[in-house]
């Protein structure tokens, strides 16, 4: 037997100790039948921006049953994704800990396991400043998830969609999940149009479409568990590449003009529309099932759009009014579209702008469920369940983002942030636009395009979150940068170079 595996029996047996025993919520009193435990459906898009939808700006994709979901429940402004990218944010998601902690810190769950590897920063290419960690490549398994927690409250778990959170000894049926349709190491799906080359996801249809397949097992786990609690993980394939969409949508958006003149390739207008066809489907069956009244969804994305591929001479999508976008701390990279449903306790069609993060549904929905948290779990999130049923004011000091790596093709540098009230304060590693000290102060509510550093006006307050910054990462035990040992000033940077997309290695249908 396993350190991870007897490590999670002594979770379990910790929380049934906590309950006095089986079949008791955490007031110690009966529980009700499994019908009166709401089931989850976490419906999470791949790399979709926040301005990607109507409700959030867009003028150029249409997104109705988006509309239709907004209408629904809450729609936060504020939601940010724990990383700039999808595997930390994942993995913060199902442990509602800072990816830091475990040392996921980039998007390596395609990448061969490293459970033995030493993690600190030692060298870098000569261009670089300084030399970064090198993350971890999965989500451990000694990580009490949320599904784990979950079935010892009696639910069904489901995984269908991406994963990315590690090799075959990583997934999803290893890590809480009953059921495990398409979630494998992949970064993004071989093909959007089968066959799929994903061991977990047999080809049904010749040039099926991913999308719509991931949805039909879905709506048949939906059908199969409606009268149990359930937890679905709906993890999207959409909107990531290989960029490839229907032809009969391409050719729709191709006689779109965004009016902002901002958003324009059509490839993504078509590969937003069927993730959008998606929702609306399982909508529609859950209002058909009549199981609507007892099913909280979360709609989120897991980091900002797409930014810096080029797909037939466009961007996949523009971030506007933010800056940058996926791979960059910056707003664009990590403020995410995020809406939460729940019918007689959640206001239908209201907007929340408090500051959220993706370790806070940990926490919340196991409050929602009644189910315990385990008190081995370090849980750094805090739940929202009170501000989702009254709009009552959170009582948060900060949110943090640990992003310790160069991606030079988005501008990023090896940087921490911390938002505060309305200001952000970017700690940047060694090196970046902002040379003097190191540090980039924002004030977002006069500013969301971080357009204006205003740190030299306010000195005492980088200061003071610059500190908050040291401390946070005292707290997880993140791993930092280090001088470079390589480095050349004579070395030619790599920074913001671009390249096509091979797009005609991903044809479309």
């Amino acid at each position: 037997m396993t350190k991870s595996t007897l490590k999670k029996i002594s979770f379990i047996l910790v929380y049934f100790l906590m309950l006095g025993c089986k079949g008791t919520n955490v007031k110690g009193k009966e529980t009700a039948n499994s019908n009166d435990k709401p089931n989850i459906i976490f419906f999470m898009v791949d790399d979709m921006g926040w301005m990607d939808s109507e409700v959030y700006g867009s003028e150029y994709y249409e997104t109705p049953n988006i509309n239709r979901l907004a209408n629904m429940g809450m729609r936060f402004t504020r939601a940010y994704a724990a990383n700039a990218l999808c595997s930390p944010t994942r993995g913060s998601i199902l442990t509602g800990s800072h990816p830091g902690r475990y040392g996921l810190t980039s998007a390596a769950g395609h990448l061969p396991p490293n459970p033995n590897k030493n993690l600190e920063a030692k060298r870098g290419a000569p261009w670089m400043k300084v030399a970064c960690p090198t993350s971890s490549s999965f989500m451990p398994l000694e990580e009490f998830t949320l599904p784990e927690a979950l079935k010892t409250n009696g639910y069904t778990t489901a995984h269908i969609g991406k994963w990315h959170l590690g090799h075959e000894e990583y997934w999803p049926e290893h890590q809480g999940f009953d059921i495990n349709i398409g979630g494998g190491h992949h970064p993004g799906p071989p093909n959007f149009f089968s066959p799929y080359n994903i061991s977990t996801l047999p080809d049904k249809k010749d040039k099926e479409y991913i999308t719509d397949r991931i949805t039909d097992e879905a709506i048949t786990f939906i059908e199969n568990h409606k009268d149990k609690p359930f937890y679905l993980n709906f993890w999207q394939f959409a909107v990531h590449a290989p960029f490839q969409a229907p032809l009969s949508l391409i050719d729709k958006y191709k006689k779109k003009k965004d009016p902002r003149g901002m958003q324009k390739n059509p490839i993504m207008g078509g590969m937003i529309e069927k993730m959008d066809e998606s929702l609306g489907r399982m909508l529609d069956k859950l209002e058909e099932l009549k199981i609507m009244e007892n099913t909280i969804i979360v709609f989120f994305s897991d980091n900002g759009g797409n930014m810096y591929n080029i797909v037939n001479g466009e961007y996949p999508t523009n971030n506007y009014p933010l800056s940058y976008g996926k791979a960059n701390i910056h707003e664009g990279g990590v403020r995410v579209p995020c809406i939460v449903v729940w019918n007689g306790k959640i206001k239908p069609n209201t907007t929340s702008n408090e500051m959220i993060q993706s370790i806070d549904f940990y926490p919340t929905l196991l409050e929602a469920t009644n189910t315990k948290v385990n008190p081995n779990q370090i849980v750094d999130g805090i739940s929202i369940l009170n501000h989702l049923k009254s709009s009552k004011p959170l009582e948060r000091k900060a949110i943090y983002s640990h992003f310790p790596h160069y991606f030079p093709v988005t501008h990023n540098v090896p940087s921490t942030a911390v938002w505060y009230e309305n200001y952000k304060l970017i700690k940047e590693y060694g090196e970046g636009e902002n040379r003097t000290n190191g540090f980039k102060l924002y004030d977002l509510s006069k500013d969301i395009g971080e357009k204006n550093d205003i740190s030299n006006k306010y000195p005492e307050l980088v200061e003071k979150l610059k500190v908050m910054i040291e401390n946070h990462i005292i707290d997880i035990g993140g791993l930092l940068p280090i001088k470079n040992p390589n480095y050349n000033p004579n070395a030619e940077s790599r920074m913001g170079i671009q390249s096509d997309f091979p797009i005609e290695k991903y044809p479309s249908y």
